[in-house]
């Protein structure tokens, strides 16, 4: 796989929600700044960043074994969403855009880690 991680349209959506996730989250209350809030954003940079990571590396089993903590985060992201939306700092609009944007991020890294299974 040539050309950059800046060239991957996974990385490109991740990176949207990274963004999106931190838009959402200036509206949560302050005593979550510590708390959810971090957590969320953390989980949120930590995709595209193991993304990153992984097409840096040499070779296609260590690429695989970052997409797939680039995944772990997702699912961070999107159980951390559900809390804030059952908590009521995310409204049903905010939450479903943000579940449906990783949902479309887990999607793409599981079709380019299933490529790299095959290609290896």
């Amino acid at each position: 796989m040539s050309g950059s991680y800046r060239d991957l349209k996974v990385w490109q959506k991740a990176m949207e929600l990274v963004y999106r996730v931190y838009e959402a989250t200036q509206s949560f209350p302050k005593h979550e700044l510590y708390g959810l809030v971090s957590q969320l954003r953390r989980a949120a940079v930590s995709v595209p960043s193991n993304i990153a990571e992984g097409k840096g590396r040499s070779g296609d089993p260590e690429m695989i074994l970052f997409f797939c903590h680039a995944r772990g985060s997702i699912h961070e992201v999107e159980t951390q969403v559900l809390i804030s939306k059952h908590l009521k700092y995310l409204d049903e609009v905010q939450s479903h855009e943000l579940l449906e944007r990783a949902g479309e991020v887990a999607r793409m890294l599981n079709g380019l880690m299933t490529a790299l299974t095959v290609t290896a």
